[in-house]
């Protein structure tokens, strides 16, 4: 399965302290993402959908960013990266207790960047990998609705410009939850707390 994302955003920003503002509206850099499942999750019919048990599932993804989006190396604010951007994923998810109404999903990844050439002008920004684990545990409270207790960990991704290590390390780990309600077949609400 593959899909292609591309957005328009407006962008307002002030540093405190000096008198620089921006404000634009334009393109945001376009993502691709194709995936595939190597363990369950079988293709049904819509009568086999019915009867269907869930069982142990087992993907792979790979996500790109490419740099489509507005950049102007002079700027500040920008709604481009000027670089690309890889995410292989490895995701598992498994259903279990009575019924099979809790599940859970675990996800390992890690961001791979390309240099931007044209960084604050001609400075070169280079970013390490940026590892993260993913798991979420939810829970069916029937067919219409479920929810879910999430949490992301990621770390490393420092980056340097000119070969100039800036000392940022990301540490990030966050904690949230879900709640999707399953107005009909075709149509579902997502409410999101990180």
């Amino acid at each position: 399965m593959g899909q292609c994302r591309s957005s328009i955003a407006g962008l307002i920003g002030e540093v405190t302290g000096t008198s620089i503002r921006g404000s634009f509206t334009g393109a945001g850099d376009s993502s691709y993402q194709v995936g595939a499942l190597l363990k369950g999750g079988p293709a049904l019919s819509a009568s086999q959908f019915d009867s269907y048990k869930p069982t142990t599932i087992l993907g792979v993804s790979l996500s790109m960013t490419a740099p489509t989006g507005l950049y102007r190396s002079t700027k500040i604010l920008n709604l481009g990266a000027d670089r690309w951007s890889f995410k292989p994923e490895l995701a598992l998810s498994h259903p279990f207790g009575p019924d099979q109404k809790w599940q859970v999903d675990a996800y390992a990844n890690a961001y791979f960047f390309t240099h931007n050439t044209s960084y604050q002008g001609r400075e070169i920004l280079r970013q390490e990998p940026l590892p993260g684990f993913e798991g979420h545990i939810s829970y069916a409270l029937n067919d219409k609705l479920w929810v879910s207790a999430d949490t992301r960990y990621s770390f490393r991704g420092s980056t340097s410009v000119n070969g100039i290590d800036q000392g940022n390390p990301q540490r990030n780990f966050l904690l949230g939850s879900e709640m999707n309600v399953n107005i009909n077949s075709r149509n579902s609400l997502l409410f999101r707390i990180w």
